[in-house]
């Protein structure tokens, strides 16, 4: 009898079910915050649960306090908001109904792997334009922007803070691609989903109100990422498109949103404090691998939740180094997730942590490279 055939989804979900299952695995690769919310987050998940309120549907756009505080937070409380079940489907939704056969789909590399399927998937043509180089301070640059637009431009997808680097663009920056994608008519995507961590974000709507389009979400700083919650945000008529058939028309968690209303309206109180955990462990992660000849952060400090070590100096694979760190129960993310261009040159490693987990990453640094040296670079991660 032959063997059925394994499919790639199947492995890809095998990889994480084992991942979610590890006693104690420290979570180094994802990005998502695992610092303890504000009590009141709890709190307004159980009461939820006791009231019984998550037998009814949703509002389908979300909980109007909630729409209502999400746009507060963006910056821009002008915009209409669209809540979703996480960032995700938020940009599959957006990219879905911007993008078609003979249209362009412009972004970065690296950047956030997913949107791209998206465009592709509705028939867009992707184009991805290279940043990572010091020489523009790993950034896309007005002038590589305006090089490559074009009458086919549908859709100018922008990761800022850039997921994996980290670098953040200023508000200067921000108008001068705004005015690029005004010029032949484009939408411009800003996926601002760790713009909580930066300093100084300026949100492309406040430049490009008429088709600037900001991604929102709660995975990251908020640390809701198994709750699966998000928002799209733009003028009315643009959200009009995407609420008349989005891919849940019955309303996100119940659960889910209650447990961001109180983080928004708690984050004053303890999210100063996340930041500041997480800049200590960057620097600590800093420290750790100025220490070990070969390795560098080629982008310091960070203004997402994360850093990336460059290993080809040292000598190993990025995906060496992962493998290496798998039986300490310590995840980590080769840069090939992100960048087939570059990914041979870097891990992501994800900081808004305990700091005991960074201390065990930063202890065991050293031996994990000497290890990945010797190691086969492992063709079955994600």
């Amino acid at each position: 009898m032959n063997t059925p055939a394994r499919f790639a989804f199947e492995e890809r979900n095998a990889y994480f079910d084992r991942l979610c299952n590890t006693p104690g695995l420290m979570w180094l690769g994802q990005n998502t915050n695992h610092f303890d919310p504000h009590p009141s987050v709890i709190e307004a998940v159980v009461d939820a649960l006791r009231e019984g309120s998550y037998h009814a549907y949703a509002p389908p756009a979300g909980f109007e306090e909630l729409r209502t505080l999400i746009a507060a937070d963006a910056g821009i409380p002008d915009a209409s908001v669209f809540v979703t079940d996480g960032a995700v489907e938020a940009l599959y939704n957006v990219c879905s109904n911007l993008c078609e056969p003979g249209t362009e789909f412009l972004t970065t590399d690296p950047s956030w792997a997913w949107p791209m399927h998206f465009a592709r998937k509705a028939g867009a043509r992707v184009v991805e334009l290279p940043i990572y180089d010091a020489a523009q301070d790993y950034k896309l640059t007005p002038a590589q922007l305006a090089a490559a637009v074009n009458e086919k431009t549908r859709v100018i997808y922008l990761v800022d803070p850039n997921n994996p680097l980290g670098t953040c663009h200023t508000a200067d920056e921000i108008r001068a691609f705004t005015e690029i994608a005004r010029s032949v008519g484009a939408y411009l995507i800003h996926d601002a989903t760790y713009s909580q961590f930066a300093e100084g974000f300026s949100p492309a709507f406040l430049h490009y109100p008429e088709k600037a389009i900001v991604i929102y979400s709660f995975s990251k700083w908020l640390g809701l990422a198994g709750m699966r919650l998000g928002a799209v945000l733009a003028r009315p008529e643009i959200i009009e498109r995407f609420a008349s058939a989005p891919p849940n028309n019955l309303g996100s968690n119940v659960l889910s949103q209650r447990a961001a209303i109180a983080g928004l309206k708690s984050k004053a109180e303890w999210f100063p404090e996340v930041l500041r955990r997480l800049r200590a462990n960057q620097k600590a992660v800093f420290d750790a691998v100025a220490a070990v000849p070969g390795l560098h952060i080629p982008v310091y400090p960070s203004h997402a939740n994360l850093l990336v070590i460059e290993t080809v100096d040292a000598g190993i694979k990025p995906e060496a180094l992962v493998a290496a760190y798998q039986p300490e129960n310590i995840m980590i993310r080769q840069g090939t997730y992100h960048t087939k261009t570059f990914g041979d040159r870097f891990v992501k490693v994800s900081l808004s942590v305990p700091e005991h987990w960074v201390a065990r990453f930063c202890e065991l640094l050293p031996a994990m490279v000497d290890k990945a040296r010797h190691l086969a670079p492992s063709t079955s991660l994600f």
